[in-house]
């Protein structure tokens, strides 16, 4: 059941569908922002994380929310979305025991995120490989589209119960139709399948 103050916050976001002043403001933002490379200044425990301050809070809201053993992401770069993902994975991890009474190791975690790029850079590789969120990280290196690299995903998938799917690599029409096809359906009832970056249809 939601709080009063999350039903506060629902009214509010619902109510600046019809502002139309709220929504031009926020887009210009956006256009003058991306010119400017905006997104790239930010990380996340030390690592590139390439997103809006906004879109990273959303994104731990819905991982905290949603508690999933893994998190499939396509798309690396320089690992910083990866390093996001693990550390909050990890605070649930530890949130959990604490909760329980339960011992926790954090070189063995039960929850896991999974990487998949077409070219994993070796100075990104290494950077993510020796970050202290590496023990939940595993790599894929291939396009997230191959058939190779899909069955190695759904393979993978196989040994979790609530997988969440971020798809954030190549983002033409095609290709993210492709992951779709490829990985929605890993994506339980209550669970998330979140496409990034569609605003790009909007910045012409």
């Amino acid at each position: 059941m939601p709080t009063p103050f999350e039903q506060e916050s629902v009214a509010r976001v619902s109510s600046w569908q019809s502002d139309g002043a709220m929504q031009g403001s926020a887009f210009d933002f956006l256009k003058a922002s991306a010119a400017q490379q905006y997104p790239y200044n930010f990380f996340w425990l030390g690592r590139p994380i390439i997103q809006y301050p906004q879109d990273i809070v959303a994104t731990q809201e819905i991982i905290w929310q949603v508690k999933p053993d893994l998190i499939i992401e396509t798309g690396i770069a320089h690992g910083g979305s990866l390093i996001l993902s693990a550390s909050i994975l990890a605070m649930i991890d530890h949130a959990e025991a604490a909760m329980s009474g339960a011992m926790l190791n954090p070189s063995q975690p039960k929850r896991r995120v999974l990487g998949v790029d077409i070219d994993i850079r070796s100075h990104n590789r290494s950077a993510i490989e020796e970050h202290p969120m590496a023990a939940y990280i595993e790599m894929i290196q291939g396009s997230s589209i191959d058939a190779d690299v899909v069955a190695q995903v759904h393979k993978k998938a196989a040994e979790f119960t609530k997988v969440m799917v971020f798809l954030d690599s190549n983002h033409t029409h095609d290709h993210v139709l492709a992951e779709l096809n490829a990985y929605a359906q890993l994506v339980p009832s209550g669970s998330y399948c979140i496409v990034y970056d569609t605003l790009i249809e909007d910045m012409g």
